[in-house]
């Protein structure tokens, strides 16, 4: 009887403390390059994101991507807007020929998964800025920012003169 009250203490024991915090816990947006059209598109042009602080320093989120037509970048769980400055460059990234600055506008979500795990925020998009100097527009997908891998958030739709 004893060693069964041990038994079923350890099982218990175990099971409650199995956490189910996620691995893949970063909040990231996902862009699609597309053409008129809707197609996919790749851009030969080398593409980097920085971010800017409330410090005003910069962060970089993507370097110098080339050949690409689908990307992501992580969000900010601090900021209401996030400041993304996009630059285009050769393949060899020696010259940037074009800049422009995203502004996304959010709402910060908290997220609880269990009080083991970090806290997290989920977001939801409620406007997206940008200059026209290579972006002809931006578009605003899904609104909904989660841990979801495969919802697309923004279709980047470049400027094909350049």
């Amino acid at each position: 009887m004893r060693l069964a009250a041990v038994m079923l203490t350890a099982f218990l024991v175990a099971d409650c403390s199995s956490i189910d915090c996620p691995v893949e816990n970063t909040v990231r947006t996902y862009y699609n390059i597309c053409n008129s059209d809707g197609s996919e598109l790749k851009i030969d042009e080398g593409l980097s994101v920085t971010s800017k602080r409330r410090d005003g320093t910069d962060t970089l989120l993507l370097n110098m991507q080339t050949g690409i037509s689908k990307f992501s970048l992580p969000v900010s769980y601090s900021h209401p807007e996030d400041i993304l400055i996009f630059a285009y460059s050769s393949k060899l990234g020696d010259i940037v020929y074009a800049r422009d600055t995203v502004w996304v506008k959010k709402d910060d979500i908290p997220h609880f998964e269990s009080v083991d795990c970090n806290v997290s925020f989920f977001h939801r998009i409620t406007d997206v800025r940008y200059t026209k100097n290579f972006i002809d527009s931006l578009v605003i997908k899904e609104s909904s920012v989660t841990y979801d891998r495969t919802q697309v958030h923004f279709i980047l739709y470049p400027d094909t003169v350049h």
